[in-house]
């Protein structure tokens, strides 16, 4: 999704021209989630504005492109322990705002709930796990609560003030609708380092979002570090993909995913 800057941060727009992929549906419903967020409580959540006839997406030239209020702020650091502790409660009150909203069916499966039932076999063999795919099976049955997410949570689409206060989530377009340990499981993967290097900042990460009384009531080890498999999977499995249909990659990106296979066959319980 590109973003352009419209007329500077008092009352200024950002533009947002997507992929002409992506569908006027999908971004709708995308953009329905975060209103209902800001509905539900969260004054963090970054709202598109609206056409006159009530509508978030209009298309240029087979474009989606949306209007969104511009906030000053910075992106959030990922390895900063204070950061990383307001983003899980920050998470944990985004969870309480979405847990009653009343949303349609996605319109475009989220990439992130393919295979969440555990009944997606991969072609590369690197990505074979027969164990957590039988796991993904009996989870998807536990599951009690499901609701929208955000989808993307991690510090590129949160901005902090001057004072290191997060105070904005931004880009809603992978939102779903899933069971919450998902979310939760993929921000402490995503807040604590390098692909779960330290497994004990993982879980304080998941601790201060249980003690702000988000909608996951407990996630043990396992399932933290399983869903947390399941996510790096379907990522590995975007860029195989992406790869085999000839998209270019630097080496960045090579060492990138060489570091992410690596942490989905370590983290293995």
């Amino acid at each position: 999704m590109k973003d352009t800057c419209g007329t500077g941060p008092e009352g200024g727009v950002v533009v947002r021209i997507g992929p002409e992929w992506r569908r006027s549906d999908e971004a709708e419903w995308c953009h329905a989630v975060a209103l209902r967020a800001a509905a539900g409580g969260l004054r963090e959540a970054v709202v598109p504005l609206r056409t006159r006839d009530g509508r978030t997406v209009a298309r240029a030239e087979g474009r989606p492109v949306s209007l969104w209020p511009y906030v000053a702020g910075r992106w959030a650091h990922q390895q900063d322990p204070a950061q990383s502790e307001q983003a899980a409660r920050l998470l944990a009150r985004l969870h309480r705002a979405l847990a009653e909203a009343r949303v349609p069916p996605r319109p475009v499966s989220a990439d992130l709930t393919v295979g969440l039932s555990g009944d997606v076999r991969y072609d590369h063999p690197d990505l074979r796990d027969a164990e957590l795919d039988e796991w993904l099976a009996g989870f998807a049955k536990r599951a009690d609560r499901v609701h929208a997410l955000h989808g993307d949570y991690y510090h590129g689409n949160l901005l902090a003030d001057g004072h290191g206060r997060l105070v904005a989530v931004l880009d809603w377009d992978e939102a779903l609708i899933a069971p919450p340990e998902v979310e939760l499981a993929g921000a402490a993967l995503e807040f604590t380092g390098e692909f779960a290097a330290d497994l004990a900042a993982c879980r304080g990460f998941v601790d201060a979002y249980l003690d702000e009384g988000g909608t996951v009531e407990a996630l043990d080890d396992t399932t933290m570090v399983q869903l947390m498999r399941h996510r790096l999977r379907r990522e590995a499995a975007h860029y195989l993909r992406a790869s085999a249909r000839g998209e270019a990659f630097d080496d960045e990106d090579h060492v990138y995913h060489a570091g992410r296979m690596a942490a989905f066959a370590a983290l293995r319980p």
